[in-house]
């Protein structure tokens, strides 16, 4: 390791002399050099990953500073977008119930509080909003003690035992991640003297005292092991399955039929599926199917008969005959791949995503030009094919997310699902399996006089280089100018096969009354066509995730939506991957960079299989220790393409737990890219230093992180009121 001349941060910022020029902090520079595939690159902030180095806490903060320096003149703003967003929720709340077991289980929220109240109460043949009315309520978890003395609270797993008495839940107070599984007696309000760290998923099995768990490795954060609990029996619990492939993480589940237990194992490309009867939990794990590469399946379970809830058949939605899945059914029994039969058969146009089983339908999650869709299938009706027997929920709005809500009970006349769109806020709906009609239960309250019919929602489709046709979902304010004058928010992510929703937001109204015209581009490297459209965007493919982004910015600026001098782009994680792609391809085309917990040092992190999700990914990213990956991944590596020339001007968050994109990767991008820069448009760094990926947790200061953004945003576009 060499060194170059240290420089700590440069001086001091100005106090009280508004007209004194800001000065940025310059990170110290100490040169690590890296050769790997007869490549030499070297790194001269390496040293910001060593969390307890006092230098890199001192740095976080002075950026922290700087950054709230260079937005001071606009607190005042920050505080009128805070209060207009607040002033849009209705503070105290009611979540709608849902049924199980002789239960209505809801989550309510207190003005002043920041987070929910988890409660029920025995169910009454009504499912209003009414239901914290009732001297029955109870109240299972109060997150607001939880959070006490913490800065940060985060709610994992919550399970309550078939008998209705014991509730296993799991928390997080640091935002990494890391989750404490613990077991409460609902009837004596006490905990069980159960602590289990590092939980990631739990599951009951019926005779309400073995518990399944699934533990994470300490270093690498992956699912790896499953064990079980008997309450109250002094037994060591038992280990029953460990997962070696570093490249899989399993999840321990219970089927809605409740007879089964499934153990997952998955990685993005495979998946492998263990069964055990859930009232016989001493038992063994039985293999489904094998894992194979590039094949996946996903089982649900649907008895057939009362009389034996173990029997009857799985339904398996398998990837198997092609990419898009198809549905078959196999024998509770022996469902040995032999005896798998094809029920639904593979349609390449549409993604079958997720089959839900209930006593008398089945619901299917679909998606079709990078729509959702629901399709109810009858169970109960002699039919050619599964899908003669079905019939889709169909909805009106050019753009809009469907997605099932809370269904946990099997015998059930209704559906549950939510829907939304930019316009239409969440709705939640009960439909009748039986006569097709839907029930709005509740509405999202959207106070302050909000009216849907002052805003328009549009469907376009960009042309990539490649001719492939992008979908866009765009939304402004009826009158916006549609001059190219207009101001444009365009939001993206593009990875890991998921599909970013159109969704109802009360906070993108304080941008829309402002004339800025809003859009998400619907990029290859997602999954709202499927899985060929993740296909198409991971790997050796990952460019077209970015050029697709940039063509759709182009496509808004040609249809007179917006500007180059008054676009600006949004994403994060993966999403701030593609922002510090698009930045360094395409600067000129971007007025604004808004960059959350980015994924910008691609080649350095997955070239350490030490750090949390690395060897996971190398399925979606490649591995670098082969050489055609790793010049694939370094010809679009944000931190390692950073060029001296002009950036647009960019606000870059991270937190210090992020156990995903570890925050020394945007600090490190920051520190770089001042060095480099040859604009005068300004580059922050906001660090939360106690929360995770998510940012703050509390929906109060969680607000007001958005309000920092909006006003550096507004600000920029020269909008301060």
């Amino acid at each position: 390791m060499s060194h170059d001349s240290p420089s700590l941060a440069a001086s001091p910022l100005p106090e009280g002399n508004p007209g004194t020029p800001l000065h940025p902090p310059v990170a110290l520079r100490e040169s690590v050099e890296h050769v790997i595939h007869g490549d030499r690159r070297v790194d001269h902030y390496a040293w910001l990953r060593h969390k307890n180095d006092p230098r890199v806490h001192a740095y976080l903060e002075e950026e922290n500073v700087y950054a709230d320096a260079f937005l001071k003149p606009s607190q005042a703003f920050q505080e009128a977008l805070y209060q207009e967003m607040l002033g849009r929720i209705q503070q105290t709340d009611l979540s709608v119930p849902y049924r199980l077991r002789g239960y209505s289980y809801y989550t309510r929220t207190e003005e002043g509080k920041q987070y929910p109240i988890y409660c029920r109460k025995e169910e009454s043949p009504s499912l209003g909003t009414d239901a914290a009315d009732s001297p029955s309520e109870e109240i299972l978890l109060d997150l607001n003690a939880l959070a006490e003395g913490h800065p940060f609270l985060g709610l994992g797993s919550f399970n309550v035992s078939d008998d209705n008495r014991l509730l296993a839940y799991s928390t997080d107070n640091t935002g990494f991640r890391q989750f404490v599984l613990e077991v409460k007696d609902l009837e004596t309000h006490e905990l069980l003297p159960l602590r289990i760290e590092r939980a990631t998923s739990v599951a009951w099995a019926a005779e309400n005292l073995t518990l399944f768990y699934v533990v994470e490795d300490e270093v690498s954060k992956r699912s790896h092991r499953l064990y079980r609990h008997v309450l109250g029996s002094g037994i060591p619990d038992a280990l029953l399955y460990e997962e070696k492939d570093e490249r899989f993480r399993i999840e321990i589940e219970r089927t809605r039929s409740g007879s089964y237990l499934l153990l997952v194992s998955n990685s993005h490309t495979a998946s492998e599926i263990r069964f055990l009867r859930a009232d016989q939990p001493s038992g063994e794990f039985r293999l489904i199917a094998s894992r194979e590469d590039d094949h996946e399946y996903y089982v649900d379970h649907h008895p057939g008969s009362s009389e034996d809830p173990a029997g009857g058949v799985f339904f398996i939605r398998t990837n198997s005959a092609g990419r898009t899945y198809r549905l078959m059914t196999a024998p509770a029994s022996d469902p040995a791949r032999s005896r798998w039969h094809e029920i639904i058969p593979n349609r390449p146009g549409v993604m079958l995503s997720a089959a839900e089983a209930f006593r008398t339908h089945m619901v299917l999650f679909e998606r079709e030009d990078g729509l959702p869709y629901l399709r109810i299938v009858d169970l109960t009706r002699r039919a050619p094919s599964a899908l003669a027997a079905s019939r889709r929920i169909e909805f009106a709005e050019p753009a809009y997310n469907a997605t099932l809500g809370a269904n946990p009970e099997f015998d059930t006349s209704h559906v549950r699902f939510h829907y939304e769109s930019f316009i239409t806020p969440r709705s939640v709906f009960d439909y009748d399996l039986h006569t097709g009609q839907r029930i709005l239960r509740k509405q999202q309250p959207v106070l302050g006089g909000y009216d849907p019919t002052l805003y328009g929602s549009e469907r376009l489709h960009a042309t990539a280089p490649d001719g492939t046709q992008i979908p866009l979902s765009v939304v402004y304010r009826h009158g916006t100018p549609r001059d190219g004058s207009a101001p444009l928010l365009l939001y993206g992510y593009g990875s890991y096969g998921l599909s970013m929703p159109v969704a109802f937001s009360s906070n993108h109204v304080s941008l829309l009354d402002r004339g800025i015209i809003f859009a998400i581009a619907h990029i290859r490297g997602g999954g709202e066509l499927g899985k060929p459209w993740h296909d198409a965007g991971r790997m050796h493919h990952k460019l077209n995730t970015f050029t697709d982004f940039i063509a759709s910015a182009n496509h808004l600026i040609a249809e007179k939506f917006t500007s180059k001098e008054t676009l600006a782009a949004e994403g994060g994680s993966a999403g701030g991957l593609l922002m510090g792609a698009i930045a360094n391809m395409r600067p000129d085309l971007f007025r604004i960079v808004i960059s959350h917990v980015p994924f910008v040092d691609v080649l350095n992190t997955m070239l350490d299989a030490s750090l949390p999700l690395t060897v996971g990914e190398y399925e979606e990213w490649g591995n670098p220790l082969k050489e055609d990956d790793y010049f694939y991944m370094k010809s679009y590596c944000p931190y390692t393409n950073l060029t001296r020339k002009d950036y647009p001007a960019m606000l870059v968050k991270t937190a210090l737990n992020d156990s995903q994109v570890m925050y020394w990767e945007p600090a490190k991008y920051v520190a770089k890219l001042r060095t480099l820069k040859t604009d005068a448009n300004p580059l922050l760094l906001k660090t939360n230093l106690g929360a995770g990926h998510g940012g703050a947790s509390g929906r109060y200061d969680y607000l007001r992180e958005i309000a920092f953004d909006y006003a550096f945003l507004l600000s920029e576009l020269n909008i301060r009121s």
